[in-house]
């Protein structure tokens, strides 16, 4: 079959100067960028010294997944997987995340959804937040300061044995026992240097700090390759725990009529007319997957990350559908575009899961359930009931 996918849109001009090919005057530009990178670099350092005196405990295990780079590196997937899989394990867990993309004038901390029920919106919580209450079956919270999510799940719930922080590897005033360091096996870390001259959130030493790195491949079917490190960098390639795994479709999901709930659906888009939908830092990922399931990709509407949908958002893509195409978004856009009143199964959202290899996976665990172990004998080990706050979640 012809591949007739249109060609996605171009990234941003800045993402284009973070690529190591530069012609002259992308090398021009760029260069204006490097004094703003190294002030920021500074201030890295200065907030970084501040919060190891300053820094909190929290009680519960503290498992931080986060990554080095701007997004596309699969954090919020990675943090579904692994939540589920402490779950499995008999882990009371829970997931505390920033809760990008609320309105600022959102409560500080707020409980996004219990062991039952969903209890906030994406004004309140953010759509991430809400995407992953949709399919974990476990409490979330969303909070600035995550030890602020973390104390309001426990008065809410009860005592937790693990808590695992979305995108928390940079949220070092918070204690924690392990540090998962996430990268994209294919796109790397760029061309290496901190914003805003690169995609770089902390530098490249900053990964001696993570207990585990995961390289992941975003892009295509089936766990990563050996050769799917390539495009990582020596420092983190050498890490003596790099673990791999992939981001693969699942399902597709759509809204059902009960307010609140998605259902899945085979995945059966070979042939179909598909008006592609997304709002992602990279959406690279999202257009590859939609073409090696064969879809007609007969049109690609793409907007900023965390962009909250309008009524005239709604009509630029049901007018992009006239003629009977099927609209495929992410999970994170279902959640703002479930709302408006798209034709009936219509409107559908690839749900995308985490393979790994299962020695890898159980050496991830595994590790994890031994920092816990390791824990709770550090606090039985300590007759003083005010330790239980600092090794209950250290246990180091």
């Amino acid at each position: 079959m012809a591949d007739s996918t249109p060609a996605p849109p171009n990234r941003s001009r800045l993402e284009a100067l973070w690529q190591s090919d530069l012609a002259l005057h992308e090398r021009l530009l760029w260069a204006v960028l490097v004094p703003a990178a190294g002030a920021y670099r500074v201030a890295l350092a200065a907030r970084a010294l501040w919060w190891r005196r300053m820094k909190r405990r929290a009680r519960p295990l503290v498992v931080s997944v986060g990554n080095l780079t701007l997004g596309g590196n699969a954090k919020t997937p990675f943090t579904l997987f692994l939540a589920s899989r402490l779950r499995m394990r008999g882990f009371k867990v829970a997931i505390v995340s920033r809760g990008w993309g609320r309105t600022p004038s959102a409560e500080r901390a707020i409980l996004v959804s219990d062991d039952e029920r969903l209890l906030a919106g994406t004004d309140e919580a953010g759509d991430e937040a809400v995407m992953m209450a949709k399919s974990f079956g476990g409490p979330i919270a969303v909070a600035r300061r995550r030890l602020d999510g973390i104390e309001l799940v426990e008065q809410r719930l009860g005592p937790l044995d693990a808590v695992v922080l979305d995108d928390g590897f940079q949220h070092v005033r918070l204690g924690r026992d392990v540090d998962l360091l996430l990268i994209n096996a294919e796109r790397g870390v760029g061309n290496g240097w901190l914003l805003p001259a690169g995609p770089m959130r902390e530098p490249l030493g900053a990964a001696r700090r993570a207990d585990a790195v995961i390289a992941i491949d975003t892009g295509r079917a089936g766990v990563a390759a050996e050769g799917a490190s390539d495009a990582i960098p020596g420092s983190i390639a050498e890490h003596p725990r790099l673990l791999r795994a992939s981001l693969r479709p699942r399902a597709l999901v759509s809204p059902a009529a009960a307010a609140g709930r998605w259902i899945e659906v085979p995945l059966s888009l070979m042939g179909r007319r598909v008006v592609a939908v997304s709002g992602l830092a990279d959406a690279g990922g999202f257009y590859r997957m939609l073409r090696e399931m064969e879809a007609d990709l007969v049109g690609v509407l793409e907007y900023p990350d965390h962009h909250m949908y309008t009524a005239a958002d709604w009509h630029s893509i049901v007018a992009a559908g006239r003629g009977g195409a099927m609209f495929v978004t992410t999970e994170k856009d279902l959640v703002k575009l479930e709302r408006f009143p798209f034709e009936r199964d219509s409107l559908y959202a690839l749900r995308l899961e985490v393979v790994m290899d299962l020695d890898d996976e159980t050496r991830l665990v595994e590790m994890i359930v031994a920092k816990r172990a390791r824990a709770r004998a550090a606090v039985s080990a300590n007759p003083d009931p005010r330790a239980k706050e600092v090794f209950g979640e250290n246990g180091r």
